[in-house]
């Protein structure tokens, strides 16, 4: 679906000063009363949405939807030009790292009197895009959870069954049965496995775990899960902290044995990730590593693998005795300047409704906010003869996972704009965990403004 985990651009001060002094003028670039501009970044997510486009206007003669389909990196980089230059889009995908600075800058337009029903969507979902000021800006849209994808030819070749790689615990002491497995998915150029006798950290062929670099600040596909069945949170309270937790005994000692294993040899080494050209998804199409946590919206793309059968498993479950994994949800926004902002109204209702998101749901492509868009989906994997339960089961089983939401704070470019060096430091240089307790303090005064 898309790479959520990246905050590629900041709101430059250009921006800040010139909404500021009222020079943004609406522009809605493509709109006019009769079109809603909108702006998505998923090319998959595409078809789904034309179909969505053609089911409201129907329902509203005279309106059209021209829609926008943008790459992740110049999605950011030509919403944040569009609100310079007053040419934004009527409607666009919204992230919740972004959400906060874009409320905070007032760009987007308040949905209150769109009568959003919680409860009508997947639990917590609608809250998150509710702001410091009591209003809400995003219209729920879709869901999802992280899980290990793994090469099934691999885990039978090491003799690990479904079930085992669905059993397994951690502990940031020994690693607990994930590292095991980790460790015995990975072999050396000479055939031997990481915990076998004589194995070859320095000379490793397919390593049991695949490199997602080092987190940042979210660590979404790498040591959230981890982090958060340990009992841990990123800030002091669950949605607009004012502090940060990165100077946790308990999240260091996380991230000092996640890293480790690439010390160990079982997790590639910072130098193989590229976060363009050789992700972990990519490691893993290679053949140079075994398995690698990766969210829902990639689910097709580890399918579509040519001559390589790709399963998934639950994340291990952690000291707390649940297993845990982030719960990320996109949200459509309207903006403040919005040309056609009657329609661009009409059109975030629409989308976020049963119908829309059931549209949505039967592309198999995504998992819709609402209950039933979410069972469409579902159903649309299954014909497809895939098992999404590894991301529907933490949603579902609320005793035994623990679901999360992305950090909701305000200056989230600035957390990481730290975070994205110290945790490259830690990973890729060997620099103390520790280290992050400075990094921590720089955070939270940004924070105290």
């Amino acid at each position: 679906m898309r790479v959520r985990m990246r905050t590629v651009v900041a709101l430059t001060g250009a921006l800040a000063l010139s909404l500021v002094s009222g020079c943004a003028k609406g522009g809605g670039a493509g709109s006019s009363s009769d079109t809603v501009s909108y702006w998505l970044w998923d090319a998959n997510q595409l078809p789904a949405y034309q179909a969505c486009a053609k089911g409201f206007e129907k329902e509203n003669p005279g309106l059209h939807v021209k829609i926008t389909q943008l790459g992740w990196d110049d999605y950011w980089t030509k919403l944040t030009a569009s609100f310079i230059a007053g040419t934004e889009p009527d409607v666009f995908t919204d992230h919740i790292q972004k959400f906060g600075q874009f409320a905070d800058l007032k760009v987007l337009e308040p949905l209150d009197d769109l009568g959003i029903d919680p409860a009508a969507y997947q639990k917590g979902l609608a809250d998150n895009w509710i702001g410091q000021d009591g209003h809400r800006y995003g219209a729920p849209k879709d869901w999802d959870t992280v899980a290990l994808f793994y090469n099934q030819k691999a885990a039978k070749d090491a003799g690990l069954t479904a079930e085992q790689l669905n059993s397994l615990s951690w502990n940031p002491k020994d690693g607990g049965t994930f590292e095991k497995a980790i460790a015995h998915l990975t072999v050396d150029r000479n055939g031997r496995r990481g915990d076998e006798p004589g194995f070859d950290k320095n000379h490793v062929k397919v390593y049991g775990l695949a490199s997602n670099g080092g987190g940042d600040g979210d660590g979404q596909t790498q040591w959230s899960n981890f982090a958060a069945s340990a009992g841990w949170t990123y800030t002091d309270k669950k949605r607009w902290g004012n502090e940060y937790r990165y100077d946790s005994k308990t999240f260091q000692s996380v991230i000092k044995w996640y890293f480790g294993l690439a010390k160990k040899g079982y997790m590639a080494p910072f130098t193989a990730y590229n976060s363009q050209s050789s992700p972990g998804n990519a490691q893993v199409a290679a053949g140079t590593a075994a398995a690698t946590f990766d969210g829902a919206w990639m689910i097709s793309t580890y399918a579509g693998f040519k001559g390589m059968k790709i399963a998934t498993a639950l994340t291990p479950e952690g000291p707390t005795g649940k297993r845990a994994t982030m719960m990320n949800g996109l949200a459509d926004s309207v903006t403040k300047n919005a040309r056609n902002k009657a329609g661009a109204l009409k059109w975030v209702e629409y989308l976020s409704s049963n119908e829309c998101q059931k549209t949505v749901g039967s592309y198999g492509i995504v998992f819709p906010a609402t209950p039933d868009g979410t069972k469409a989906a579902v159903a649309a994997y299954e014909k497809k003869g895939l098992d999404v339960s590894a991301f529907t089961k933490p949603v579902a089983d609320k005793k035994d996972f623990a679901t999360f939401s992305y950090p909701i704070t305000n200056y989230a470019a600035d957390v990481y704009a730290l975070m994205h060096p110290a945790m490259q430091d830690i990973y890729g240089n060997g620099k103390s965990v520790t280290s992050l307790n400075r990094t921590n303090s720089q955070i939270n005064l940004i924070l105290d403004q």
